[in-house]
C-alpha cells in the first residue's frame, strides 16, 4: 500500500511512514521505513507508534492524513498510556491471547491501554484523517481492524475492564488492572467517540475483505471443473470447537449435491492454549477433523489456511488432511487426540509432511476454509 501511493501519479505525499514487521524489496526510496513487532509489541512499536503521532501532528487544516490500514497494526503501533509500563502492556496481550480471546475483546483492550489506538491518531491530526482499510476482522468493522487508530471508537473502559476479566483476569499484570480502573472511574479520558470535535473530518472506506478471497477462491475452483459452495456464516469461536460444527454443515452441502465440489468459507477462530505444544489457529482446526475426514463415505481433502502465510507462532499458513491422515498418522504411532489436548498441531503435521507454506502473502483478510469432495 505504501508503495502504491508513492507511485500514484496524481498524488504528492509529503511524508510516506511505512510500519511493518519487514521490509519489502518494492518500497521505493522516498518511504520511510520502520520496523516494528508482532503479535506482541516491543520497543520498537512505541517508537513507530510515537513517529506516527508526530507525522499526524504536523498536517495542517487543509491537509489530509491517510491512513492506509491492515491487520496487525495494533501491536506494530503500540504507545502504552501515561503511566502504563510497555513490559505490563505485553503481559496482558499475551495473557488474553493464551486465554483464547477475540480479536474484538482483544483490541477493545487494546485501544484503551494506548496513545495512538481507538481514534487517537485521528484526534491527534488537525486536517483531515481518511483511513483505508484491509480488512481481516470478521464483521468489518472499521473501528476493530489494527484497533481502529483513524475512526470513533464506541467500546467503553467498562468494556475494556468486562475484556480483561473474561480472558485471563487476576493473571493480568497489577498495572494493567490499575489503569483501567482509573479509566473506569473517569480519572483517564475515554478513547474518542464519534461526534467529537476532534474526529469531525474523519472518513474511512473498506477496500479488501475475506470476500475478495472467497470470491477468488470461487473462480479458481470453478475453473477447475469444480461446483463451488460459500458457506454464509463466519467460522468463529474456539478452533476445536468450531472444526466439527463446519463440518456438520459441509456435510449437509454434500448430501444435497455429488458432484465434484468445492466448499469454502471464511472467518477467524481462537485457541485456548493449555498445551505445551506448537501451532495456530488454522492447524488446530484441521486437526481436530483428522478423524472425522477419514471416516467420510467420499473421498475429501480439506485445509483451513492464514491467508497472511502466517499461522500463530510457525512458519507454515495452515495445514491440510485428507481420508489418509488418520491411516498414515497410525502408520507412524501418532494420536490426533493427544496432538490436540497438547496444542501441538504442528508438530503432527509436519511429521505426516501436510503442512502447508505458503511464504508471507504481504496481505491479511483472515482465514480462508476449503473442502473438496470428489
Amino acid at each position: 500500500m505504501a508503495a502504491a501511493i508513492a507511485d500514484h501519479p496524481s498524488l504528492r505525499p509529503e511524508t510516506i511512514l511505512a510500519i511493518g514487521t519487514h521490509r519489502h524489496g518494492v518500497l521505493p526510496p522516498r518511504v520511510e521505513w520502520c520496523q516494528a513487532a508482532h503479535p506482541v509489541p516491543d520497543a520498537t512499536s512505541v517508537a513507530a507508534a510515537t513517529r506516527a503521532l508526530e507525522v499526524a501532528a504536523r498536517v495542517e487544516p487543509h491537509e489530509t492524513l491517510a491512513l492506509l490500514l491492515s491487520g496487525g497494526a495494533s501491536s506494530l503501533m503500540a504507545l502504552p498510556v501515561e503511566g502504563l509500563a510497555l513490559g505490563d502492556k505485553q503481559d496482558c496481550i499475551r495473557t488474553m491471547m493464551l486465554a483464547g480471546a477475540d480479536i474484538h475483546a482483544l483490541n477493545t483492550v487494546r485501544k484503551h491501554l494506548s496513545r495512538v489506538k481507538g481514534g487517537r491518531l485521528a484526534a491527534a491530526c488537525r486536517g483531515t484523517t481518511l483511513t483505508l482499510a484491509v480488512s481481516d476482522v470478521v464483521g468489518d468493522d472499521l473501528s476493530v481492524i489494527g484497533s481502529g487508530p483513524g475512526v470513533p471508537d464506541q467500546t467503553t473502559w467498562a468494556d475494556a475492564a468486562g475484556a480483561l476479566e473474561q480472558f485471563g483476569g487476576p493473571r493480568h499484570p497489577r498495572g494493567v488492572w490499575e489503569v483501567v480502573a482509573r479509566g473506569v472511574r473517569g480519572e483517564i479520558p475515554e478513547t474518542p467517540k464519534s461526534g467529537e470535535a476532534g474526529l469531525a473530518r474523519v472518513r474511512a472506506h473498506l477496500i479488501a475483505s475475506q470476500r475478495h478471497a472467497l470470491d477468488a477462491a470461487a473462480r479458481a475452483a470453478t475453473s477447475l471443473g469444480y461446483a463451488v459452495v460459500t458457506l454464509p456464516d463466519a467460522v468463529i469461536g474456539d478452533a476445536r470447537a468450531a472444526a466439527p460444527a463446519w463440518l456438520d454443515r459441509v456435510e449437509d452441502e454434500l448430501r444435497r449435491d455429488s458432484r465434484p465440489l468445492c466448499v469454502l468459507s471464511a472467518g477467524e477462530t481462537t485457541v485456548h492454549v493449555t498445551g505445551a505444544g506448537r501451532g495456530g489457529r488454522n492447524q488446530e482446526f484441521t486437526l481436530a477433523l483428522v478423524a472425522r475426514v477419514a471416516a467420510a463415505g467420499r473421498g475429501l481433502t480439506m485445509a483451513s489456511v492464514g491467508t497472511d502465510g502466517i499461522d500463530g507462532p510457525t512458519d507454515a499458513a495452515g495445514a491440510l488432511a485428507d481420508t489418509t491422515s488418520f491411516s498414515r498418522a497410525t502408520a507412524l504411532d501418532l494420536d490426533p487426540q493427544a496432538f490436540l489436548d497438547d496444542n501441538n498441531a504442528y508438530d503432527f503435521f509436519a511429521m505426516l509432511g501436510d503442512l502447508i507454506h505458503l511464504g508471507r502473502t504481504d496481505t491479511n483478510v483472515g482465514d480462508i476454509q476449503v473442502l473438496l469432495a470428489m
